[in-house]
């Protein structure tokens, strides 16, 4: 079984697209997307046709819930920046979209041979804004897995790709497509790496393993999509992009 795992698309069509022609090269089994597919990026139609032409298992992020429940907005961020962009997201969507966000589930097992499982969610088992980290104490990560027990769990939420043995568990996060966090827990606006992550989860032989992927993005055609998009955080989400040279 060879499951490839896509996270936090945030409406950023070029980096999904570039993902998902490397996941062709990939000969995976299954394709499941841990949700937050359209707010917060330029390009949220096209990110919602394609994923569903995919006909992929989706689970609900917290940002595609803000969507069909925006009462729920002021508890996560009360920015004015924020509820404007939501608000912009909402209404490039149509009825279908909408559909389509009911659609999600809060959590997804599926098994990987007869001995082990892989285990989805958002944030944590228990709560789509959860957040786990690498340095996460782990009586706290025992509280957010609420008992559940997987070979492998996996998550996306942070933007931070993540791997780290709790308890026996390969627990993983697979980062983000669409923007990819240079360090968790900012306090200014954060900078977005200059590429595309997503994971692939095997098991064969009843051997398992996890890889967790980047993949080169052009930073032009990202700007490009966004001039072109009526965007209204377009500004600031451009300039929030490194470039290769700034790593070194």
């Amino acid at each position: 079984m060879r499951v490839a795992l896509i996270s936090d698309i945030h409406g950023n069509s070029v980096s999904l697209e570039a993902v998902l022609a490397d996941i062709e090269q990939e000969n995976v089994d299954q394709l499941i997307c841990l949700g937050d597919l359209a707010t917060l990026g330029p390009k949220p139609v096209a990110v919602m046709d394609r994923i569903r032409d995919l006909g992929c298992e989706c689970i609900l992020g917290n940002h595609d819930f803000f969507l069909i429940n925006p009462s729920v907005l002021h508890e996560y961020m009360d920015a004015p920046w924020f509820a404007d962009s939501i608000a912009w997201c909402a209404q490039q969507l149509r009825p279908e979209d909408f559909e389509f966000l009911h659609t999600f589930k809060p959590t997804l097992e599926i098994p990987l041979s007869e001995t082990h499982n892989l285990l989805c969610f958002h944030g944590s088992p228990k709560s789509n804004t959860d957040i786990i980290l690498a340095m996460t104490p782990p009586t706290t990560v025992d509280e957010l897995l609420d008992g559940r027990k997987a070979t492998v769990m996996a998550g996306g939420h942070t933007h931070m790709q993540m791997m780290r043995q709790h308890k026996g568990i390969m627990l993983i996060n697979t980062g983000s497509v669409g923007m990819p966090f240079e360090q968790a827990l900012f306090v200014h606006s954060p900078r977005y790496l200059p590429w595309a992550e997503y994971a692939i989860v095997n098991c064969e032989q009843d051997v398992v393993s996890v890889e967790l992927k980047r993949v080169p993005v052009s930073v032009d055609e990202l700007i490009e999509a966004a001039n072109n998009s009526g965007f209204p955080d377009a500004t600031v989400w451009m300039k929030n992009w490194m470039l290769p040279g700034d790593l070194l």
